[in-house]
């Protein structure tokens, strides 16, 4: 029942802000990739650098993991690492991330309790640290394009898993606005809408027509 006496213009406590709000993106290797058949890799990459630039728009704090980087995996995305080219990349030799001891000290430096959650692949480096942190009172947003599982049911079953135990399944573009939520928060309106013109698909093409047809100040 609706009591009309507390109804009033307010954001819910459960809507992600870049003060509540840390991103762990997990295993975004070659290798990983090589094995991911649950979508079009080339758009699981863009989603995953969309997602990367916009913790950085809005100071998001993020924590960088691989796996085996040297012995089987190979490197981090280089365009993931092109966005923190400064910032520690943390290896396991886990596959549950959250069962590494750095990684956990990494998450818990933050100080935040909403785990914006992306990697390769859903139903094991993602299935396993979101359950880990869902168990130990943390909210998981699991970013589901920007992910990528060997084949679509695994991805799917995967997303069930976690979605059932709690996670919240959400889309890079989604977090995006999301974060950024009124279009008159003028400090980021600017870098919001070229991230989505570049990385926005269709969405940022109708941006593109919309500044140079109707109005430069035209947004979603």
């Amino acid at each position: 029942m609706v009591d009309f006496a507390n109804v009033h213009a307010a954001p819910s406590p459960d809507l992600l802000t870049p003060d509540n709000a840390l991103m762990l993106f997990v295993d975004h290797q070659p290798q990983m990739f090589f094995g991911t058949g649950s979508g079009d890799r080339t758009a699981i990459i863009n989603a995953t650098v969309g997602l990367a630039k916009a913790a950085k728009i809005f100071g998001v704090p993020t924590v960088l993991s691989t796996v085996a980087a040297e012995s089987f995996s190979g490197p981090l995305l280089p365009q993931l690492r092109a966005v923190f080219p400064d910032q520690e990349v943390i290896d396991r030799t886990t596959m549950n991330a959250w069962e590494d001891e750095a990684l956990v000290e990494a998450v818990k430096a933050t100080g935040r309790t909403k785990i914006i959650l992306s990697g390769l692949w859903t139903e094991v480096c993602l299935v396993l640290p979101a359950l880990s942190a869902l168990s130990q009172g943390y909210e998981v947003y699991v970013v589901a394009d920007a992910s990528g599982g060997v084949s679509p049911l695994a991805h799917e079953h995967a997303l069930q898993r976690m979605t059932a135990a709690g996670a919240v399944p959400v889309t890079w573009i989604q977090v995006l606005l999301e974060l950024q939520r009124d279009w008159a928060r003028a400090e980021t309106y600017v870098p919001v809408t070229e991230l989505v013109m570049e990385h926005g698909g269709t969405y940022g093409l109708g941006l593109v027509y919309a500044h140079a047809m109707i109005d430069p100040h035209a947004a979603g």
